[in-house]
């Protein structure tokens, strides 16, 4: 992976001194599989090239508890329903936490979906990533992300910004901080991280030093310190096939776009305002509460990203700490702003037919509180939430039993998700097909994965 490194600044957004317009990390897209004239060709063949679909995937790491946000039992015993009282939304029949009282104003853009059925149980974003369970059998290479999937079948949407992005930050449990890879696609659509690293964490990127952002336009300082990388690389023997790369590397960062994407000083400040306030600190093993981060998602698919991973915060509760209520009081109001003015942008921007939103964790919680005031892990039951994309919205898919324990109704597998939003960027989760390294055809989904037809 290569990074470049602006200046240091003691007023960074990020905690280990740079700022975010100052880092810019070229990853996968700097490393082999196809050329980028290829790319663009497969896309103008495609009549894709000036689509402005994506997607954007928020993971909050350590799995939020289903029955304290969108599925609340308010008629259970207090040690299963807890401590918050359910909330009408603008949609009759729906109420959610009390805590999120914008989202509840615009249930009518929003899809619940209450009967995730096949989490993981694993502590890790595996899951909300790929859609395949981490232990099951996978082609050698492994499962690609859905943002490879995006990337190998949309393809770039603009040759100065990658198709496949990620705002996800380096996490001390380091399951929660990883986006996915390209599996047994090319390495070309490994996710293009654009976050910083967690302060004092060994880096093992290759640091172009001697050049910042601010004098990328000066292009023999360029050339001079690609031609030392690249003897540095040669004499580690990492050199082979990563010429045409670099040519890609250079073409992204010697172009403004996808840095200006970056840069909220050029946002609406009134825009930005909705958001709320950003919190860099890392939240224990977990991510910063970077919900200025939202923003940056909807302005990296403005400008031509296809698909966006983010993590948010950390939802682990159930600890020694006993924290789930309290914390809940502190994180849900900032998720409820955050998501609630990422929805509001995308409708506002007219983007709400072409850019699809997931929000969801790696499993739910259990019913009964603990001895703790807390809920432990509960893969049985999960809930996520779905907006954009031009889907019927305005509506719940699914439901659990009387204490939340398991799915009653409707079903919902991770891939279904998944197969859903492809189907929205026009992508055919059965037709398109690619071969892997052994010559086994593969698809986005599984065999007999539909979308989820009460949306389409």
């Amino acid at each position: 992976m290569l990074s470049i490194l602006g200046r240091r600044d003691r007023r960074s957004d990020f905690c280990d001194g740079f700022s975010r317009r100052g880092f810019l990390q070229v990853g996968g897209a700097a490393m082999g599989g196809l050329a980028l004239s290829d790319l663009l060709a497969l896309e103008a063949g495609a009549g894709i090239g000036s689509s402005t679909k994506a997607i954007i995937n928020v993971y909050l790491p350590g799995g939020p508890s289903h029955l304290d946000t969108w599925d609340l039992k308010p008629e259970s015993p207090s040690e299963i329903r807890g401590e918050f009282a359910p909330i009408d939304t603008n949609v009759p029949g729906i109420q959610i936490c009390e805590l999120f009282p914008k989202l509840a104003q615009m249930m009518d853009k929003l899809v619940l979906v209450r009967s995730l059925a096949d989490s993981d149980g694993r502590h890790d974003c595996y899951q909300c990533m790929t859609g395949h369970k981490f232990g099951e059998r996978a082609p050698s290479g492994g499962w690609p992300s859905a943002g490879a999937w995006v990337s190998r079948l949309a393809g770039a949407a603009d040759e100065s910004v990658p198709a496949n992005l990620a705002l996800m930050y380096p996490t001390g449990n380091r399951t929660w901080g990883e986006p996915g890879t390209s599996g047994f696609l090319p390495a070309q659509h490994d996710p293009f991280n654009v976050v910083g690293r967690k302060p004092g964490e060994k880096s093992d990127n290759m640091v172009l030093k001697g050049i910042t952002l601010e004098r990328l336009k000066d292009r023999d300082r360029l050339r001079s310190t690609f031609d030392r990388f690249r003897r540095d690389a040669d004499a580690s023997g990492s050199m082979d096939g990563m010429d045409a790369k670099m040519q890609q590397a250079i073409g992204i960062l010697t172009d403004s776009k996808l840095g200006e994407a970056l840069d909220l000083s050029l946002e609406d400040p009134k825009t930005l305002a909705r958001y709320g306030k950003s919190d860099p600190k890392f939240q224990r093993d977990g991510a910063p509460k970077m919900v200025e981060n939202f923003c940056i998602a909807r302005r990296l698919v403005e400008a031509g990203a296809r698909y966006v991973a983010l993590n948010y915060s950390r939802w682990d509760w159930h600890g020694g700490d006993g924290m789930n209520f309290p914390r809940s009081r502190q994180e849900f109001p900032l998720l409820d702003q955050a998501l609630s003015a990422l929805v509001t942008d995308l409708h506002e921007r007219g983007l709400s037919d072409d850019v699809s939103v997931v929000m969801w964790g790696e499993f739910g919680r259990t019913p009964k509180i603990n001895a703790k005031n807390s809920r432990d892990h509960w893969p049985r039951a999960n809930a996520c939430v779905i907006a954009g994309g031009g889907l019927r919205t305005g509506q719940v898919i699914g439901a659990t039993n009387r204490y939340g324990e398991e799915p009653v109704r409707r079903p919902v597998k991770f891939q279904e998700v998944f197969a859903t939003l492809y189907n929205q960027m026009g992508l055919d989760a059965h037709a398109d097909r690619v071969f892997d390294g052994n010559g086994t055809p593969r698809y986005p989904v599984d065999p007999g994965i539909e979308p989820l037809r009460e949306l389409i």
